[in-house]
Formats: C-alpha cells, structure tokens, sequence
C-alpha cells in the first residue's frame, strides 16, 4: 500500500503527520512542492525510507498526479501534510476497499465524521457544490471537497487527475461516478492545521471547482446512464 502526501513547507507538522500512520504501510511518497523549509530534510530523517517527489509544476492537483505515478502499492491513499487528516483512520478506508469497494472517499458529514477546521462558509459551499454533483451524476455523496481517499492503484487511469489545484477530490469523486466504480464513503474527522496557513482560497478555490463539475458533465454520460450506482456509508455501514 502507498500514501500520497502532498507537501509545501510542512517540516513543522510532518513529525506529526508521520507519527500517526500505521506501521504496517510499506510505501509512502511525498510529494515536495519545492519548499523553502526543510520539509524534505525532516520527512527523509523520519523516514529513511521515504520515497520523495520533486513536484514540476504548482498545485495539489498536480501533485497528486506526480504522487500517483510514483507510487508501487495495490492500494493508493491520499492524505494531507498540514495534520489534518488522521493517518489512523487509513485501516478504515483499506477495510472498505478490501470489502468490495473500488474507492473509498473520506466525508466529514457522514455519520460519525466531523471536523474543527471548517467554516461556515465552507460548509455551505460544500453542501451547494454537492448537491449539485449529486443531481448531475446520481450520486449520493455528503462531501465532495476533502482530500482524504483511497482506491484500488488499478482505477488510477479512470480516475486520472489532471487538474492543478484543490478541485482535484472533486474531480476524482466525480469520475469515479461516471466509471461506475463502488465508491464507499468513510466517516472522518477533520482537524485544525497545526502550524503554517493554508494556501486554500473559498471564493477562488470554490469557481474552479463549480467549473471542473460542469466540464465534466460535458465530458461523458453521468453514472445512471451507466447502468451502476455509487454505494454511500449509510447504505454499507462504515468500515
């Protein structure tokens, strides 16, 4: 298994982000957006065996992809370097994946998720935002902008991110749908930055999301014209 992990200036919370994956990982990639600290320096020092990514290009988006095309494991995972997402509750998205899932995509509003970090703006935004994709594409998704997934390595080129920016989950959980993949939602909860600022933008990140949503629609027929559905945590249980 291989986790993803976008980084730009992040040496002061990576000791904690590290600390919290299991031990039983066997690959983990960072992603370094040419940072100016010594994120690259205390994640090798964490982890001698890390495997690290020098990113070309700007971006979340782009990271991942560069994250992804390095990685070696069945099963891809996607966390965030600012602490957080909580690399203990990867053995929840692994259980759904391993149970029949072929993507696994963390919420913050299932049942039994939560988070200390948004506001209310955010949240609004994100309910418009998924409302919408659920009425383009038959799904029944309760979050569609959280950077915590897992999948199958496998579904790679169905789910091929080639965006720049934080529209990069939405665009993911979006052609997961289309493919007609089973996408399994995964109750978490999110948690404050410990140090830094987030490069996050609502208003600038929030258009480039409502663009990527209705480029997609474009692109292909949505999930109900496919003859599968998407399967959500209240219907499966959580893992």
């Amino acid at each position: 298994m291989s986790v993803v992990v976008p980084a730009l200036n992040e040496a002061e919370n990576l000791p904690h982000v590290f600390a919290t994956l299991p031990r039983w990982i066997h690959e983990v990639v960072l992603v370094d957006g040419n940072s100016t600290d010594d994120t690259v320096a205390v994640a090798r020092r964490l982890r001698p065996t890390l495997r690290v990514v020098q990113q070309r290009g700007r971006g979340k988006g782009d990271a991942l992809a560069a994250g992804f095309a390095a990685c070696t494991g069945d099963i891809i995972v996607m966390i965030d370097a600012d602490g957080s997402t909580d690399g203990q509750e990867i053995i929840r998205f692994v259980g759904a994946l391993v149970a029949g899932a072929d993507y696994a995509k963390g919420s913050r509003f299932a049942n039994g998720g939560g988070s200390d970090d948004i506001t209310l703006s955010r949240r609004f935004g994100n309910f418009v935002l998924s409302s919408l994709v659920n009425g383009l594409y038959g799904t029944r998704y309760t979050d569609l902008c959280y950077g915590y997934n897992a999948f199958w390595a496998c579904h790679l080129d169905t789910l091929a991110p080639d965006c720049a920016g934080f529209e990069v989950e939405t665009l993911m959980n979006i052609r997961a749908a289309k493919a007609g993949l089973r996408v399994h939602e995964i109750p978490s909860h999110e948690r404050n930055r410990i140090h830094g600022t987030s490069n996050l933008r609502a208003i600038r990140d929030g258009w480039r999301v409502l663009k990527t949503i209705m480029r997609e629609r474009r692109t292909g027929p949505p999930i109900l014209e496919r003859g599968r559905s998407t399967v959500s945590a209240a219907d499966r249980g959580a893992a």
